[in-house]
């Protein structure tokens, strides 16, 4: 099992990181979770190809979370050949409705690049086979508990505590030859995560402040601390806790020192502060 972060930011656009999005590779497939800002172009960055994707989970659809859709779709639809393969697209409520307007709101590009003779002939020298069809999908909304089969590996969903009623949240779970990993999305702690991490190899939680700047605020009725974090891998037995969706106050200044300290205090295991474009090691 690979793991690559393509990002590890927040809605605050950094120079060094800016929404959430990661590569899980397993059994020769790709599975993409979350689609944030840039993700198409991270990921060829960190050398995977668009057209090596056919899987993609979405947490939730906050727009540091699935903004590149479209952008990823299309380079998707446009590179696959000799034809299109389905896009499988799983999510919480909301996910078909955003995954039609998407499909829709670029119908003039991809109409324009199955009929023009120019681009028909640009496809063709790429190897793809004559009439085009437009980007196929296939969406599945999912809730907790839902499990999405694929040759060689199992993700299983559950309820992540982040901005209900308004979006539903999941947090997913791939588990694969005896490997585990937990990519938790945007969530505060909650008994749901730490039951779906439990015993898991990898846990890949958000991360947005320190506890004491988080603690009593209205954020944290949807978001994780570092101790909150911390806490979640201690009680659910994981071997190694990524922190990803980093915040911007814990990037520089006093508060690197301090995020050490506060994970180190409740978390004994291996911890690995999340960068965009990181391959995972996998723990000892």
């Amino acid at each position: 099992m690979k793991i690559t972060i393509l990002g590890c930011g927040a809605p605050t656009p950094l120079p060094e990181a800016f929404g959430t999005s990661h590569v899980v590779e397993v059994a020769g497939q790709k599975l993409l979770f979350d689609c944030g800002p840039a993700s198409t172009h991270k990921m060829v960055k960190a050398g995977i190809s668009p057209a090596d994707i056919d899987h993609l989970f979405f947490s939730h659809h906050h727009y540091d979370h699935d903004s590149d859709f479209g952008t990823f779709l299309m380079t998707r639809w446009d590179h696959i050949v000799p034809e299109d393969r389905p896009l499988n697209i799983y999510g919480p409520r909301a996910t078909q409705e955003f995954t039609e307007e998407t499909v829709e709101v670029f119908r003039h590009d991809w109409t324009a690049r199955i009929n023009h003779v120019g681009s028909q002939d640009v496809y063709s020298a790429r190897g793809g086979k004559l009439p085009r069809k437009r980007p196929q999908v296939r969406v599945a909304e999912i809730g907790p508990g839902a499990q999405v089969e694929g040759k060689g590996w199992t993700v299983t969903a559950a309820h992540a505590q982040h901005v209900a009623p308004w979006l539903d949240s999941l947090a997913y779970r791939v588990d694969s030859d005896g490997k585990s990993v937990v990519l938790t999305g945007d969530t505060a702690p909650c008994p749901e995560v730490t039951d779906l991490a439990r015993g898991a190899d990898i846990l890949m939680m958000m991360c947005w402040d320190l506890h004491d700047m988080l603690q009593g605020s209205e954020p944290a009725r949807g978001s994780a601390s570092v101790r909150g974090c911390a806490e979640t891998a201690a009680s659910a037995g994981v071997r190694q806790l990524v922190m990803v969706h980093v915040g911007p106050g814990l990037r520089s200044g006093p508060a690197l020192e301090k995020r050490e300290k506060e994970a180190a205090s409740s978390f004994h295991g291996s911890i690995i502060w999340g960068e965009e474009l990181m391959e995972i090691p996998w723990p000892d």
